[in-house]
């Protein structure tokens, strides 16, 4: 960066490099589930090692939050994110050598371990490029990418597998992680040093913010009502994305008869709704606070119509047709990307940004506990029984989620006291 003119607006370049990331992040994670239909009966993996495999993801990405969260607030999110992108990068171009189901878990274990870093490092990004106005959008722009990797990720291994096979594209999809990491270590600093932001963006970065009076551990924010709600909610309601994240191309061609050209060609529309959802969840919310609303009502207040869109997933479960079907899971992945964006956004709404990383940490451990938990269920009733009762128990956990959410959160920090723990002040 020999150049040093300011460059205007940078936080969105910031913004941008954080939706490129979760963008690989997705792809990577997606490549197994669109490659599952030829994968499991070549690899002769069932329904059950199918979802023990998912597992072996889930658990590793779930036990890492704490540590991710912990590391990001140490180590900064400019190292954090790089050791992470190395990390699940190699792990998922591994794939290539499964050769049955102990190490295709394995593998997944280690891309676990290094995926849970990214959005715990945006959420910290976040807190530190954007103000509160402007963090829903931010949080929905990060929200966005997963859900642009998930659009592209069925039709760009779709053409991999049909020109080069399936162990190919693993490989290639984990190359991709390398080519963004030049551009991260070249242009990600924090605000206060960067050397291409302008006065009139660093003066708005550095505006009111709370600041902690000593520093906590991350068993000390569990003395807290807003991170069991926060917890709690993602517990709850995640399972519906980790569900249509890992098993929605399976549903497809087991259930509905789509070949994996037609997956291909489909697979990708409930995430561009998802994309939607995830920009314009965070635009109402953004919209609500500059009308006066406070932060934390704009997002319930947001995320309720959400909720209440779910049960139409009863649709998927009893409608005979497939256009019935995939139009009602479009709706929901919209709903649950617009509400997961304003969920996403109470972190950096409560909490200061020098401990958003260890709290995001265990927000996140409560995502991967509720999609552990679903997964396995998944599999035993898929197995045993049908998709039909996954749909009618997804139906539900939104608005059970913004019950348990309301009820433990109804303000900041700063109207919560929790003796000797932490002292909040505007700068």
């Amino acid at each position: 960066m020999a150049d040093k003119r300011p460059i205007p607006k940078l936080r969105w370049w910031m913004a941008g490099l954080l939706f490129c990331a979760t963008v690989i992040n997705y792809v990577d994670r997606q490549a197994l589930s669109v490659m599952a239909p030829v994968i499991t009966p070549e690899l002769g993996l069932s329904n059950i090692d199918y979802s023990n495999v998912l597992q072996a993801f889930l658990v590793c990405y779930t036990g890492m939050y704490l540590l991710a969260g912990y590391l990001i607030d140490r180590w900064g999110t400019r190292m954090a994110l790089a050791v992470s992108m190395v990390w699940w990068s190699v792990a998922n171009m591994l794939h290539a050598t499964a050769r049955g189901a102990l190490s295709l878990g394995i593998f997944r274990a280690l891309l676990g371990i290094g995926e849970s870093g990214n959005f715990l490092a945006a959420e910290k990004a976040i807190s530190e490029w954007f103000p509160p106005k402007e963090r829903g959008v931010a949080n929905g722009l990060v929200n966005a990418a997963a859900a642009t990797g998930a659009i592209l990720a069925p039709p760009l291994i779709v053409w991999i597998y049909e020109t080069w096979g399936w162990r190919f594209a693993f490989v290639l999809t984990g190359g991709l992680g390398f080519v963004w990491l030049y551009f991260w270590l070249t242009w990600y600093w924090i605000p206060a040093k960067h050397k291409r932001i302008g006065e009139e963006e660093r003066e708005l970065l550095a505006g009111p913010a709370k600041s902690v009076r000593r520093p906590l551990r991350w068993r000390q924010l569990f003395g807290f009502r807003q991170t069991w709600g926060l917890f709690l909610a993602r517990v709850i309601a995640d399972p519906v994305w980790w569900f249509y994240l890992f098993w929605l191309p399976k549903y497809l061609g087991e259930e509905r008869g789509f070949t994996m050209v037609e997956i291909g060609l489909v697979a990708w529309m409930p995430y561009l709704t998802a994309d939607i959802g995830s920009i314009l969840g965070g635009w109402v919310s953004g919209r609500l606070i500059r009308r006066g609303t406070t932060p934390l009502n704009a997002r319930k207040l947001t995320m309720l119509p959400c909720a209440l869109m779910m049960p139409l997933g009863l649709l998927v479960a009893f409608s005979e047709s497939s256009t019935v079907a995939v139009a009602t899971i479009c709706l929901i992945t919209f709903a649950h990307m617009a509400w997961k964006t304003n969920l996403m956004t109470m972190t950096n709404d409560i909490y200061p940004t020098a401990i958003v990383g260890s709290v995001a940490g265990i927000v996140g451990l409560g995502s991967g506990l509720g999609g552990t938990i679903f997964t396995r269920i998944t599999g035993y009733v898929v197995e045993d029984y049908s998709y039909q009762g996954v749909f009618i128990i997804m139906a539900f956990l939104h608005p059970i989620a913004l019950l348990v959410l309301h009820s433990l959160i109804k303000g900041p920090l700063e109207e919560t006291t929790v003796p000797g723990t932490l002292t909040e002040k505007a700068a």
